[in-house]
This record gives C-alpha cells, structure tokens and sequence, in this order.
C-alpha cells in the first residue's frame, strides 16, 4: 500500500500543535454522517492513545444513533454549550464549513484552526488546511496522518476508520473505491474492525419503519426522462412518523441511481421547520458533474455527491403531489 507524503509539511504542523496543545476540541459538521462522525471518533481516540490527551467532541447535531451500535454510546456537546474560548486547538472533520464555519469567530484569538476535510470548493480559512478531493473520506486522510506517525491504530480506531470509509464509499460500491482504499480498509480489518458489523448496521439491517420510510420517497418521486433527473421530497412528517432521520436521505439517492434511464437523483428533505436541505447524487458513467448544480443553489461537494441548504418548506397537496414554497 502507498503512503503519499501530499501533506507531509501539513500533517508535521499538526503534529507539533497537538503536542503543545492542552485543550483539544475536534467538530463534527451539522446531521453528522458515518464519515464526519468517524473521523471525529477516531481522531480522537488516537490523541487520546498517541498523545495522552483528552479532547472534546462537538456537534451542533446529536451522535446518529445507527452508529452507536458500532462506535459505542457517544455524545457530542453543543458547541454553544462550552466554552469554546478555552481551546488550544480546534479541528474540524469532514465538511467544515457545516458547523466549523459556525464557531470560528467565537474562538480565541490564538486558537490553531484545522480543516481535514475531502469535499471540494473549500473556502473557510484556517491555520492548517489538509484537504484534496481525491480521497475517498476524510477517514482515509486521517489514516494516512496516523500512519506518517507511526502510531497505532488499535481496535477502536481502525473500526471509527472503516465506519467512516464504508459509509462514503456505499458499502465499496461507488467509483470513488480505489485500490488504495481496499488496502486501508484490509489493513483496518486486521486491525480489528468488522466490515459486517459496520455493513450490518449502517446499511443492511434496515428496519420496517426505513423500509417504509424509503417507500413513501421513492413513491413521491418525480421522473424527468429526457434529462435523467429523479427528484423527491421528505417532509419532516415522513421523518417523525416513519422514526427515520435526514441520514436516511442518502440511502434513497443511492437507490433512485440505480434505476435505468436515472443520471442524478436529488432528495429535498426538510431539516428544520424552514430550511431544506438538498442531496445530488449521480454515477461516474452518467458523466454529470451535480457539483456545479449544487453550486447554484449556494451549496457544493464532490463531482458525483454534493448537497445544498436553502430556506423553505415542503407543501403536500390534497392529490399528493408536493411543492416548495
């Protein structure tokens, strides 16, 4: 397997900052997915074996609960619930600028910001920027600044690793599965973590309720056969009545790509009374970069994975069609 040294001035930096730093808080970005809530767990983890240190974990959104399962039962703190003006060091995992960006101003003013981030078009500013598109997960480039340190990676981490390369590479099933990935995952299995088990609760074992939930989407979805484009909508009653989360989302863009004629699925989910959030999901052969689509809607992301926030809300007519308004 090969190890690049693409951030070796980088992963160095943040090595030095960690071993001076005595208040470590690491965040997590808002409705926290498998990546951003592995990257977090496991970097912490490894501060704590590596550098006998403790840290804080924080979310503006609580731990998902499919992965407690898997990661144990962990809490994130608010951040507006800290005191956020203590911290030596702030590390944002994943999608930065859904939730750092939101407490960046509030931080000292000798705070060391960090972004491990593998999501594109990333303007946020901080002191140390670890972020390329080309990797698969941000757990991927936490592996490999692990690995630029010699330390070990034990059971835990190697499991908060997997968790989080599983969930953005769909169970090894999305184009961004390299032959480097594969070798990290095999390594993180010897590691001690289970691909079954990490499998079996982020994705198969699927309840009676998320099967339902699945099938209200699917039904509510809209077909447009000359530009491939299948879109749906989640109310946030489909999510309260069928006990699902906005996580849930991306399991139907998975499924709606996989449909024939189908080149981009766009789920609108309501998060909040009045904000929408939008997930675009397309396949490398389709050759349609939903990046640029989500741009337009003030959003961003990966060629084949981007997302969007925007205000609004998701109307249900009498005949059951739906709109946003």
């Amino acid at each position: 397997m090969q190890i690049t040294d693409q951030f070796y001035k980088e992963f160095h930096s943040l090595n030095y900052v960690l071993k001076k730093a005595k208040n470590i808080l690491i965040i997590a970005h808002s409705f926290p997915d498998s990546d951003a809530t592995g990257s977090a767990v496991a970097f912490s983890n490894f501060i704590k074996n590596h550098y006998q240190k403790e840290s804080t974990l924080a979310c503006f959104d609580e731990f998902p609960e499919f992965l407690k399962p898997i990661l144990g039962d962990i809490k994130f703190n608010h951040p507006e619930e800290i005191n956020l003006k203590k911290f030596d060091i702030v590390i944002g995992c994943d999608s930065v600028e859904r939730g750092m960006d939101r407490i960046i101003n509030k931080l000292s003013d000798n705070c060391i910001t960090v972004a491990i981030d593998h999501h594109p078009d990333i303007n946020l500013e901080v002191d140390i920027k670890i972020i390329d598109p080309i990797y698969a997960a941000t757990c991927e480039i936490l592996y490999n600044f692990f690995h630029s340190l010699r330390g070990k990676i034990d059971k835990k981490i190697a499991t908060a690793l997997l968790t989080g390369i599983v969930g953005d590479t769909g169970a090894f099933q999305h184009s961004n599965t390299s032959a480097n990935v594969l070798a990290i995952s095999s390594d993180l299995v010897n590691a001690g973590a289970s691909i079954a088990k990490i499998i079996d609760h982020s994705f198969a074992n699927k309840k009676i309720d998320t099967l339902k939930f699945w099938g209200k989407a699917i039904e509510k979805t809209k077909f447009f056969t000359e530009s491939g484009l299948a879109v749906t909508a989640i109310t946030q009653e489909d999510i309260d009545t069928q006990g699902s989360t906005p996580e849930s989302t991306s399991d139907i863009a998975n499924i709606l790509t996989t449909i024939p004629g189908i080149k981009v699925a766009v789920i609108i989910s309501q998060i909040k009374p009045n904000i929408i959030k939008g997930s675009l999901r397309t396949e490398k052969h389709a050759n349609v970069n939903v990046s640029k689509i989500a741009q337009t809607l003030g959003g961003g992301g990966h060629k084949l994975a981007s997302g969007f926030e925007m205000s609004g809300k998701i109307i249900i007519s009498k005949n059951g069609d739906w709109q946003i308004v």
